[in-house]
């Protein structure tokens, strides 16, 4: 008889709010599902701005909650630059170069791996702390804590945190 062979895994920790970060968190998790690995994104802290919609979604919150929400940015297309950000000037930039050498965009990216079936998990704890509410976030996602993500982890054999 034989063995059924399991899926290989992968998590990546997308903690980081930059653009050029969680451009390469989503090639990096589109790649490995398309080698058909498993693969779970967990988002904590400024990463969960990716996962934010781009408009206004009218929930009830507190003034800091409040005052969170607007400084940081709404949604993957907003997203700064970790280097040469210059004023929102850099990210201009590698937007222009990307769709001159026609790679996917950000949006394009997530989309690709919905597609895919990578498993998107926004961290409940940060997303309390910093006064985000599931309606502010795309649909379809899932929500966990930490003890979830180690789970995925402990059987993978990538791990990245981004």
């Amino acid at each position: 008889m034989r063995k059924r062979m399991e899926k290989e895994k992968s998590t990546i920790v997308l903690f980081s709010g930059d653009l050029d970060k969680a451009i390469a968190a989503f090639i990096i998790a589109n790649g490995a599902a398309a080698y058909d690995h498993e693969v779970t994104i967990f988002f904590t802290f400024w990463g969960l701005n990716t996962l934010r919609k781009d408009e206004l979604v009218p929930v009830k919150k507190g003034l800091l909650e409040k005052m969170f929400g607007w400084m940081m940015p709404r949604g993957a297309d907003k997203l700064g630059l970790s280097k040469m950000n210059f004023a929102g000037m850099g990210p201009k930039m590698i937007k222009h170069v990307m769709k001159k050498h026609n790679a996917l965009t950000l949006p394009q990216l997530i989309e690709l791996a919905r597609e895919q079936g990578v498993k998107l998990v926004a961290c409940t704890m940060t997303m309390d702390l910093l006064g985000l509410q599931q309606e502010e976030l795309l649909d379809g996602l899932e929500y966990a804590g930490v003890a979830a993500y180690l789970g995925d982890a402990s059987d993978a054999k990538v791990n990245l945190f981004i």
